[in-house]
């Protein structure tokens, strides 16, 4: 594609927002060089902060009277000792690594024996005419679980649907890249994602609690909601806002051969024979995770207090993710014949695994930095003095979330990666949040919102040249500008629509976000 492809025609305010969002988002590193310079930052500021003899007063719950919390510098020589000694450590301790390494090995199995792709396939082809953009919509945020196979496969598969009932392509490639990536924190499953966010949450909840415990299932129940949510406001986006704009589709915008090669795949006898198969697995699987959870002095039940919170379950949902994919993913591979033995089942885990390189790179230095800041005492510093000013000009009730969301929307336009950017904010902000009492499953799912909403409308997101090209086939012309175009009423509408129903679910109904959580922090609360 010639760069001249990548200027579309904008005009006005929008046009200076556009090309303000590019020119910022050209500034910035890549997110592994931008994490060796927060790390190098963190260093150096400790040291001036020691220098300075930095501290605040100790608020935790156990801590002593007049104890204070002060700055430790690592410019010097326990600081270098400390760096060099906890490198390797850092890296190996790090939650989110272990846990997303372990649950992609069970989703890779699905993904490469082709469950995932054909129970997308079915949601899709076999919804009703009048239903479809529901079902685009909808197979988009299930496919969350499975990473970038949203991205890859129900995307472009979207356009070929929509162009084959005469509908706009580019409508329906919106929807669906509307539902995966302005989706990407709704599901009716646990993904990936979620054992990854809730592990720097659990670090970051430690600078205040050294304690607490985030499992991976602490958003689950708003998420189930979130899910419908999203797809009834992408699809009314896309019927009512975005087909109507483009308008009628002229198909001699296609690029040479794009048309002609699209077409609709169903799913044949043998494939339906197998999902319907690792259907069986799945649901065998599911009754006997319940008959270890469910009855009072189950297995997976908490062996001191028969309670579901602080149980093996939640503690190993990690794992419990891991054969839940497998086992379905093996049988389907099975019977379709893309998974025939061991070493099939071995290569569809080390390929998933090797496509998982670059996220490595980034937990290095991104561990790095979260142990580097917690030594220092830094977050605790800033947690402190933030709440103080949070409580000093009375901004510690529920409207505190309104700022906190609309700066995660922003942040994630500059930084695309979920994981990064949570990294980096998460050691701020849930510590701040819990000293004014609350939780930190509350303010991971305000985070959440915050993170996906926009991801759809920044050129930082990492599928978002992939979306480009997929458009092009249809659009030759397509550039940057349109696709942010069509993509921004999603993003202002899911913004929208799922910050009312976070406040509602949260404040108004009082209802947990996840399994064994609360709204408030309980130290700061009973107070």
């Amino acid at each position: 594609m010639s760069d001249t492809t990548l200027e579309a025609p904008r005009s006005g305010l929008f046009r200076r927002f556009l090309d303000t969002v590019e020119w910022l988002g050209n500034l910035l590193p890549h997110p592994v060089s931008l994490f060796a310079l927060f790390c190098l930052g963190v260093v150096l500021f400790s040291g001036l902060a020691g220098w300075l003899g930095l501290s605040v007063e100790d608020v935790r719950p156990d801590a002593l009277p007049g104890a204070r919390i002060e700055a430790v510098s690592l410019m010097n020589g326990d600081g270098l000792r400390r760096i060099v000694e906890g490198l390797v450590t850092n890296y190996t301790s790090f939650v989110p690594l272990g846990t997303v390494l372990v649950a992609m090995l069970g989703v890779g199995v699905a993904d490469k024996s082709g469950l995932l792709t054909a129970l997308i396939r079915t949601v899709v082809l076999k919804a009703p005419r009048h239903l479809v953009t529901v079902a685009i919509v909808f197979a988009g945020v299930l496919s969350n679980t499975a990473s970038e196979m949203g991205y890859v496969v129900l995307v472009p598969l979207a356009g070929v649907v929509f162009y084959a009932l005469g509908r706009h392509p580019l409508a329906g490639m919106a929807a669906a890249f509307a539902g995966v990536s302005g989706g990407y924190s709704a599901n009716l499953l646990i993904g990936t994602v979620d054992p990854l966010l809730s592990g720097i949450t659990q670090e970051a909840a430690r600078l205040i609690d050294a304690d607490y415990e985030v499992h991976a299932a602490v958003n689950w129940y708003f998420m189930i909601a979130s899910t419908f949510l999203v797809a009834a406001v992408g699809s009314l986006v896309t019927i009512f806002i975005v087909e109507p704009r483009l308008g009628t589709y002229d198909p001699s915008t296609a690029q040479k051969g794009a048309l002609t090669e699209a077409k609709l795949e169903p799913l044949d006898a043998t494939e339906r024979r197998a999902l319907a198969w690792a259907g069986v697995a799945a649901g065998l699987m599911t009754l006997l995770i319940a008959l270890a959870v469910v009855p009072e002095g189950a297995v997976l039940r908490n062996p001191e207090t028969r309670a579901v919170l602080h149980s093996p379950f939640l503690r190993g949902i990690v794992a419990i993710i891991f054969v839940f994919f497998l086992i379905p993913g093996f049988v389907y591979g099975k019977l379709t014949g893309t998974i025939n033995n061991d070493r099939d089942l071995i290569k569809a885990m080390s390929d998933t695994l090797g496509s998982l390189g670059l996220y490595m790179v980034l937990v290095f230095f991104a561990a790095q930095f979260v142990a580097f800041f917690g030594w220092t005492n830094l977050g605790a510093i800033i947690a402190v003095t933030g709440a103080k000013t949070l409580q000093a000009i009375g901004l510690t009730g529920p409207l505190v979330f309104i700022p906190f969301i609309m700066l995660c929307s922003f942040i994630n336009l500059m930084l695309g990666s979920a994981s990064a950017q949570w990294a980096v904010t998460a050691p701020i902000f849930v510590p701040m949040l819990m000293l004014i009492g609350y939780s930190p499953e509350v303010i991971q799912a305000a985070y959440r919102i915050g993170d996906s909403t926009t991801n759809i409308i920044t050129p930082m997101m990492s599928y978002f040249g992939l979306i480009l090209a997929f458009a092009a086939r249809y659009d030759r012309n397509m550039g940057i500008g349109t696709l942010v175009a069509t993509m921004l009423p999603y993003s202002i509408c899911f913004w929208i629509a799922w910050v009312g129903l976070f406040f509602l679910w949260v404040f108004g109904l009082d209802l947990p976000v996840g399994p064994a959580t609360t709204t408030y922090y309980p130290a700061q609360a009973a107070g």
